[in-house]
């Protein structure tokens, strides 16, 4: 930890009226409970941006298959569900843009839209 981080530590202890120890005992045990939150709180914008073009690769399959389906349909034969996979697609595809929308505003120090 540098100067500047145990100063900000130090801070948000007092902040909170807590010893140090007592501020990172919590902080820990808070961190402990949801470790998909922490992940996500501590990844970085390099782990993020490689997770959403895996996630905009994943998609592109999808796409794919999507096309095949429409051959099968265009073809007569029947396909349970596709209205509920679309669904599913259209929320995957909207959380992706949600999600490079955020990295984006964060990245600019701003808010997402």
């Amino acid at each position: 930890m540098n100067d500047a981080e145990f100063q900000r530590f130090t801070e948000a202890a007092a902040h909170c009226h807590m010893s140090n120890a007592a501020f990172l005992a919590y902080a820990v045990d808070k961190a402990a409970r949801d470790l998909n939150r922490t992940a996500a709180e501590i990844a970085t914008e390099r782990q993020v941006i490689d997770e959403l073009f895996a996630a905009r690769r994943h998609l592109g399959r999808i796409h794919g298959l999507f096309n095949q389906i429409t051959r099968a349909l265009n073809s007569g034969a029947d396909t349970p569900h596709p209205d509920t996979a679309a669904g599913a697609v259209r929320s995957a595809a909207q959380r992706m843009e949600d999600a490079a929308d955020a990295l984006l505003a964060h990245r600019d120090g701003g808010a997402a839209e």
